[in-house]
Formats: C-alpha cells, sequence, structure tokens
C-alpha cells in the first residue's frame, strides 16, 4: 500500500520507499520536520525487516544482467538519471532547502549541478577502468575492475543529495546494484532521487531506498551478509557501529567521518584573504565535515587577523535559506543545536573567552551565532572534538615547528587550509598529517582526486580511479607468454 505524497512548498514528494522499481509503503511512519520553522513537513515509511529484506533480495536479483551489461551499456543509463535530476533541478533545491536547512543559493548554483556531474563524470571514468594491461617477461597480465555485487550507501544529514549521488555514480557505473538508506532527519531528497531512476528507465532492483533510523533499518541492512560493499558518510561513532557489523561477515567499508581541521594563517600570509576564507568556515551554519575549524594563527598577526576576519563575519546574512541572500541557515536539529551548545558551554565554563557569537540566534529556534572562542588549550575538548556547528576556534603560534605540532594535536586527519607565501605555506602543508590540505585557498574539488581521511576521519578514499578500487573486485588475468609446465622442482 502506497501512500499521497507529501506536498514542499509546491513539489510532490513520496514519502515510501522505493523497492524493485516501485514504491512501497510501511505500517510504520516517523515525522520528519523542517529546520528553519520546526513545521511538519510529513510523515515517512519507517524500514521494516521485510522492506530490508525485499530491498537485499531485489538488488541481488538484479545484479547479474545490470553488471553484464559493461560500463558503455551503462552509461546511456547513467547519463539519462542525471539529466532528470536536471529536470527536477528546482524541486532537489527548494525541498533540500526546507528539509535540511540548506542555502536555497547553494543548492541552484552548487549542489544540483554537482549531483548531476557525479553520476555522469563515473560513468563516463569507467570506460577506462575496465582492463589494463600489464606485460612482463613471462604472461601477459589483464587487470580488470569487475563489479562486486549489492552495494550499501548510508549517507548524512548536512548534504543528502551531493553525498547520495557522489557514492551512487562509481557504485552504478562499476555495475554494482545499489541500497540507499537516507539520513532520517532529512531523507526528503533521496526520494525525488528515486523518482529520477524510475525515469531513466533503470532496471528495477538497481536502485533501491529504504528510509528509517540507523537503528532500525540501517542497523539490520549493515549486519547483511550478502552485502558486497558498504559506504557510509557520518559520525565516528556510528562508523564504529557499522564496522563492528561489516566486520563479522567482512563486508570492506568505506568511511568518510568527521574532521577537525586547522586553519593555519602563517606570519607572511595575505590577512584579507586569509580572514575572508575563514569566514567561509561558518557556511551551512559550520554543519561541514571539511571546514577549517581551527583557527592556528601566528602571534605577530593575530590581533590584526582577528579583527579582519571580525568584520567580514559581521557582514554575514543570517537567516531563512530560502531567501537568496541568506549566508547561514538553521542547525539541522534540535539535539545537534543542545550538542552545538553544549560545547560552547562547557569551553566557557574551562575559561575559553567568547570573542564573538556565543548563543543561539534571535531569527528562529534552530538558529546560532557564528561564534570564535579564544584562550582554549590544545588538549581541551573544543579543540579535539567535532562540534558539527558554526563554533570555530582560535590559537597563537611563534614557530614553524609548533604549529605543525598543533595542526596534526587531533585524533582527526580529513582536511586543512594553510594561509602564507605559497613556498612557505606548501612547506608547512606537506608536514601536515591530512588527507588533503588547501594551500591559500579552500574548497577546491575535482572529482577525478581523492578524497577522505586519515586517523578518525575515515578509512579509504572517494574520487577518481580510488572509487572504483573500492566500488569494485580487481581481479588479475594471467596468460604465459610461453607453455607452461607444472614443477614441483625448487631448483
Amino acid at each position: 500500500m502506497t501512500s499521497s505524497p507529501l506536498n514542499i512548498a509546491g513539489h510532490p514528494v513520496s514519502p515510501d520507499h522505493f523497492i524493485n522499481g516501485a514504491r512501497v509503503g510501511s505500517a510504520q511512519c516517523f515525522e520528519v520536520f523542517s529546520p528553519i520553522d520546526q513545521q511538519l513537513l510529513g510523515r515517512v515509511a519507517e524500514g521494516g525487516a521485510a522492506d530490508c529484506e525485499a530491498a537485499v533480495q531485489a538488488a541481488q536479483a538484479a545484479f547479474p544482467a545490470w553488471s553484464a551489461l559493461g560500463a558503455a551499456r551503462r552509461k546511456p543509463f547513467l547519463d539519462r538519471l542525471a539529466e532528470e535530476i536536471g529536470k527536477r533541478a528546482e524541486a532537489f533545491c527548494v525541498v533540500e532547502s526546507n528539509d535540511a536547512g540548506v542555502l536555497l543559493s547553494r543548492m541552484r548554483h552548487g549542489v544540483v549541478p554537482r549531483a548531476m556531474l557525479n553520476i555522469s563524470f563515473f560513468a563516463e571514468h569507467a570506460l577506462g577502468l575496465q582492463e589494463r594491461p600489464i606485460e612482463t617477461e613471462q604472461a601477459h597480465h589483464r587487470v580488470r575492475h569487475d563489479p562486486a555485487g549489492v552495494v550499501l550507501i548510508i549517507t548524512p544529514w548536512n548534504a543528502p543529495l551531493m553525498l547520495t549521488t557522489w557514492k551512487l555514480g562509481p557504485a552504478l557505473a562499476a555495475g554494482n546494484t545499489v541500497i540507499i538508506k537516507p539520513p532520517e532527519w532529512a531523507p526528503l531528497t533521496c526520494s525525488l532521487l528515486a523518482d529520477c531512476v524510475a525515469a531513466a528507465g533503470l532496471p528495477p532492483g538497481v536502485v533501491n531506498i529504504v528510509q528509517g533510523s540507523g537503528a532500525g533499518p540501517g542497523a539490520r541492512l549493515v549486519a547483511d551478509p550478502r552485502l558486497a560493499r558498504i559506504s557510509f558518510t557520518g559520525s565516528v561513532a556510528t562508523a564504529r557501529l557499522i564496522a563492528q557489523a561489516a566486520g563479522a561477515n567482512l563486508v570492506p567499508c568505506s568511511l568518510e567521518l568527521g574532521g577537525k581541521s586547522p586553519f593555519i594563517v602563517l606570519e607572511d600570509a595575505d590577512l584579507d584573504n586569509a580572514a575572508a576564507t575563514a569566514a567561509l568556515m561558518y557556511r551551512n551554519a559550520g554543519q561541514v565535515c571539511l571546514a577549517g575549524t581551527r583557527l592556528l594563527v601566528h602571534e605577530r598577526v593575530l590581533t590584526r587577523f582577528k579583527e579582519v576576519m571580525r568584520g567580514f563575519v559581521d557582514k554575514l546574512t543570517i537567516g531563512d535559506p530560502r531567501d537568496e541572500a541568506t549566508e547561514i541557515g538553521p542547525i539541522i536539529h534540535p539535539r545537534q543545536l543542545e550538542r552545538v551548545k553544549g560545547f560552547v558551554e562547557r569551553a566557557r565554563q574551562a575559561g575559553a573567552t567568547i570573542e564573538w557569537g556565543g548563543a543561539p540566534h534571535p531569527f528562529g529556534a534552530q538558529y546560532y551565532q557564528p561564534t570564535l572562542l579564544s584562550g582554549v588549550a590544545q588538549d581541551s575538548e573544543i579543540v579535539q572534538q567535532e562540534v558539527f556547528g558554526p563554533v570555530l576556534t582560535l590559537q597563537g603560534f611563534s614557530t614553524d615547528e609548533q604549529v605543525v605540532q598543533m595542526a596534526n594535536g587531533t585524533d582527526y586527519g580529513l582536511g586543512g587550509v594553510c594561509y602564507g607565501e605559497t613556498a612557505h605555506a606548501t612547506a608547512i602543508a606537506d608536514q601536515v598529517r591530512t588527507g588533503f590540505i588547501w594551500v591559500n585557498s579552500f574548497g577546491i574539488r575535482d572529482l577525478a582526486a581523492p578524497f577522505g581521511g586519515i586517523k578518525r576521519s575515515g578509512i579509504g578514499r572517494e574520487g577518481g580511479d580510488w572509487s572504483f578500487e573500492f566500488f569494485c573486485d580487481v581481479k588479475d588475468v594471467v596468460v604465459p607468454k610461453k607453455p607452461f609446465k607444472a614443477s614441483f622442482s625448487h631448483r
């Protein structure tokens, strides 16, 4: 039994699962609220054991034919999928802005175009990865990237459409079939994505979507031994649970987790550019894993940097993300807001100075002021733990050796930023232990480049060839150049 579509600002969105090419309702539902004004958006199907089983069976059944097509014959399906996303661009923008509080301007100018590219890029990239010859003196080697099987994709609430397509593109292009478990706090654009899958003509069972909580369908799916891969973006705590369940079945996992990235400002930095970029760390209400949340500034320029940055922060527009002029929107959920408030209050009690912000914003119930804390110790909670809100810390340093030690002084290692004279900044960047780091810039990304972290920031890399190394079974087919004669002789 299916349910009537939800009406999200004039755009219909199915609240049901998408399994084996059809909408499937559930007896159990959960409520979805907008972070903008806490209004109920609707009741969405909560996946149970039967839904999870149906999704796995559908993906298994669809795998032989989909994997046998080869990259070239899969590509037209994926190109149509990208086109269908484009046809529904405004719906994706409006729905995700209402559902997750993401800036409407960011959706229109960044997220939806990137979501389309996530599909089409990997469809094209897969064409060159089916076989790679290696010639040796003894044999011809053909290194194949074969489809792995049924893939489970679990995505976070801070960028549902972008991160779902970022994983879905290479998983499908590689020839796998997919089950998506959307974020329970922001599931609606994944439901729209199912409409695109159907309109693009992908065979039933190739893409399945089971909605619900991590403790419900999420836990059931990650423990299923029939999975070939699990790709997860989210928190360290959830990743540990996933890894434990997957480990019991030896299912490989790709885990892109949190960050506590350093934002280094050297004495020879362009302070205006560095400060303007630092203010960008508040975007999406600070709910960005790769943001440079620890400002490490040379003592000789610290006061001036803080003054310049304050000027940029004061100009930021906080408000309704559906307003094109807004630059900072709401925190996703009341629980997340309480988490952010708790971090700031504990830091204050521990002696931190509130340079600016430090409290909820009067615009609405789930809004928080851009906040900067100074006077924080390297081993303090606010420096060591990911807040995932519009909260930055400020620390001074006096030598290159000291700032490298501070930059590397957490359990995280996702990203980083370093501003300074190019050669100097590059030399520092080379010493920072992280998955990636931007020199005199921020946010420059290319789908062909690797993305991922070290330490508690994750396991594995996504992007380009690295995505296919994970989503494929790599096989070496060896054909000898001379007739092979078996021998037990070791002489």
